[in-house]
């Protein structure tokens, strides 16, 4: 069976208005805007030409029930990073949903100004068989857990 080798992920999403959310996005998770159009902009993390894409969504477009439930971004560091992380998002005023373990990590869910879904997630296991493993054996979990802001 041929099946893709995927060595790069971007997101496109439509929004309201590209030019705000690509504000938001720079101050919030401090992606540069590496391109735009008349009803798009590109954005980075710094180390691709482009991660998100922000797109013009058509008048009168609403948050649907179907669709992408959230994207998930890994984070470099371990659960006090994502605590700094929290804290930071609450002082942003940024709408944070909720915060879970999944048994292989902690995951800290948050919306965008469109109600888009986001994940920072910070891994307690780095063994990716080992991970498999856990997953399997719980279920692939999400389990509330209290996660207090670092500010």
């Amino acid at each position: 069976m041929i099946k893709p080798v995927v060595v790069r992920t971007h997101l496109s999403l439509f929004v309201r208005d590209p030019e705000t959310s690509a504000a938001w996005y720079a101050d919030v998770l401090g992606l540069e805007v590496t391109a735009r159009g008349p009803q798009w902009v590109f954005l980075s993390f710094g180390r691709k030409h482009h991660d998100i894409a922000l797109i013009q969504a058509e008048d009168g477009a609403a948050h649907g029930g179907l669709g992408l439930q959230h994207y998930g971004l890994e984070i470099q560091g371990d659960v006090d990073d994502l605590r700094r992380l929290y804290g930071m998002l609450l002082s942003k005023g940024v709408k944070v949903v909720k915060t879970t373990d999944h048994k292989v990590g902690i995951g800290l869910y948050f919306e965008d100004p469109d109600g888009n879904r986001f994940e920072l997630f910070a891994e307690t296991v780095t063994d990716d068989d080992e991970g498999r493993r856990i997953l399997g054996e719980h279920n692939a979990p999400s389990e509330p857990v209290e996660l207090e802001p670092l500010y």
